[in-house]
């Protein structure tokens, strides 16, 4: 036991000491932090007011389009061949061409512009027009449109779990599938980052025959589950100092993403209430979506405060730590089997399939978090780090994540004494080309 701790020290260290370890644990919380921010950052910088010119032959949407702050129109009275020549000049971002037979013919209508127009402009003018051409259908037949737009109502189902106490407690649906799948990716980008350290170390310490020095000491599973322990320390020191540096960034830029998401909690007309430019119907029914949209943001953000993080932070550990050791034996034992890192690849693929083969099943376990389907793949070892941390927002039965615990604690038992025969043997092996079938020879020879 004294000499696997000697061997865990000075791994840790060794790796606690290299700047890339430093570095990593720095810009590891910047660069997700970045991920969320500056796309929102950078979308609010290029928000700029956008016109649009219209060119209506069918006279019909003559000044019906609505104004938002991003989206200005421009009412032409000329023909579309003068207005395309003109286009230069007028310095509009686009041209909205609507022929005479538009309203019978409703995908005549064409947008001109010198670059690809973005899909949120595309969007909110197909949308405009098929508001309009059902108001028009409608008014035809009697209806008329204000009382149209007051009818349409948006429709919110608030989630309200029920205890066992009776009490009531809020949640969403959209937060939890959000929380599922964030901690399912984490694990996943964890034991890949850190397995690969485990086989590199191993590789770099068998080319540069330092093992054999190291064995002359120590057994060869005490030297490898060092490694393997020496690593997940690193792991997990690096993992607490992102959730410390990650949580100040957010404590520190809280206020910033509050504004530049631009929660509306007094509901004020979003859009431009030109009287000119749009209908009262038309008004009321874009900032009722508008209102709609930041109340379902506010419920999905308000809903993680009543989440139980205390069971989903000890799960989280848990699955890392046990489904890291797992993984990482197993990458050991590849690492020893091999003389350079690119004669692993026809090791690798048994192992990491797995693991793609959960994130991709991760969609239907959110689908069905109770199904068959889910249950079996959260007790499988291989596979219960990531569905287990899926599954445990949507209120997994006790038995089963016991269960998937206990069959993964085992896994790693299991793999741990496999990866040590291989381990054993390959470790000293060299200048021989390694198939599976030799593997299995290694195996039996030391059983």
């Amino acid at each position: 036991m004294k000499k696997i701790l000697i061997i865990i020290k000075r791994e840790y260290l060794s790796r606690v000491k290299k700047r890339s370890f430093i570095v990593m644990t720095i810009l590891g919380p910047l660069l997700m932090a970045a991920m969320f921010i500056v796309p929102v950052y950078i979308a609010q910088m290029s928000e700029g007011t956008k016109t649009i010119a219209v060119v209506d032959e069918s006279g019909i949407f003559y000044k019906l389009f609505p104004e938002t702050e991003n989206i200005k129109f421009d009412y032409l009275s000329t023909d579309i061949y003068t207005a395309k020549n003109n286009f230069e000049n007028a310095k509009h971002y686009a041209i909205l061409y609507l022929p005479k037979d538009f309203i019978n013919k409703p995908n005549t209508g064409t947008l001109f512009s010198d670059k690809q127009p973005s899909l949120n402009i595309k969007t909110y003018i197909e949308n405009v027009l098929k508001t309009e051409m059902e108001a028009m259908k409608l008014s035809s037949s009697g209806i008329d449109k204000d009382v149209l737009a007051s009818i349409k109502t948006n429709v919110n189902v608030s989630t309200i779990k029920l205890n066992g106490k009776g009490l009531e407690e809020k949640s969403n649906t959209v937060a939890i599938t959000i929380l599922g799948m964030f901690a399912g990716i984490m694990i996943y980008m964890f034991i890949f980052m850190f397995g690969t350290q485990v086989l590199r170390g191993v590789i770099e310490e068998k080319t540069s025959r330092i093992v054999e020095v190291i064995v002359s000491s120590v057994k060869p599973f005490q030297l490898m589950m060092g490694k393997i322990i020496g690593v997940a320390l690193v792991g997990l020191t690096q993992f607490f100092l992102w959730i410390i540096l990650t949580l100040s960034l957010i404590t520190i830029a809280q206020s910033a993403i509050s504004d530049s998401f631009n929660f509306n909690k007094n509901g004020k007309a979003l859009v431009s209430n030109n009287s000119d430019n749009m209908n009262s119907g038309q008004a009321l029914q874009l900032n009722a979506d508008k209102q709609f949209k930041n109340q379902e943001m506010h419920e999905i953000i308000g809903s993680f405060a009543s989440f139980n993080f205390g069971l989903m932070a000890f799960a989280f550990l848990f699955y890392f730590l046990f489904g890291y050791l797992l993984y990482a034996a197993l990458f050991a034992a590849v690492g020893s089997a091999v003389d350079s890192e690119a004669d692993t690849q026809q090791f690798m693929l048994p192992i990491t399939v797995p693991l793609i083969f959960a994130i991709l099943m991760s969609q239907y376990v959110i689908n069905n978090p109770e199904g068959s389907l889910a249950f079996w793949l959260s007790i499988i070892p291989f596979t219960s780090p990531i569905i287990m941390m899926v599954r445990i927002p949507f209120e997994v039965p006790i038995f089963d994540l016991v269960l998937s615990m206990v069959l993964l604690i085992a896994g790693f038992v299991f793999c741990t004494w496999f990866a040590a025969k291989i381990y054993r043997t390959g470790i000293l092996m060299y200048g021989k080309k390694v198939n599976f079938k030799e593997l299995w020879k290694w195996i039996r020879y030391n059983s």
